[in-house]
């Protein structure tokens, strides 16, 4: 089943500080990718999505292309979830295009990030 629970959200500040100093970084155009292996937690994979406000100005634009971002990964997360045993991998997602791109275009991208990312 293609769900994406609260429990695959990465919160906290704590968390994500230390994802961010500790993780490694690979650009895939258009999210630069920061990632962290950690020992098994609940889940097998927690993501973090950031659009920069300075790219786009306008919330709604933001908020579509996280959903956007959001509904490529879940559709896609299996791939990411069949390889890692006994860790959980922490994701951060920055979108750093200055275009909005189309559902299709970031389902495309995502695919080959997660590939990248093995």
């Amino acid at each position: 089943m293609k769900t994406f629970t609260k429990a695959e959200r990465l919160s906290g500040k704590v968390l994500i500080d230390t994802l961010i100093q500790k993780g490694k970084s690979f650009n895939c155009f258009p999210f630069r990718v920061v990632w962290l292996e950690i020992p098994e937690n609940k889940v097998k994979a927690q993501i973090v999505i950031s659009v920069p406000k300075r790219l786009f100005k306008k919330a709604t634009d933001r908020n579509r292309l996280k959903r956007l971002i959001r509904e490529g990964y879940r559709k896609n997360k299996d791939v990411l979830i069949e390889k890692t045993e006994n860790k959980t991998i922490q994701l951060l997602l920055i979108y750093t295009s200055k275009t909005m791109m189309k559902s299709k275009e970031v389902e495309d991208k995502i695919i080959l990030m997660l590939q990248q990312l093995l």
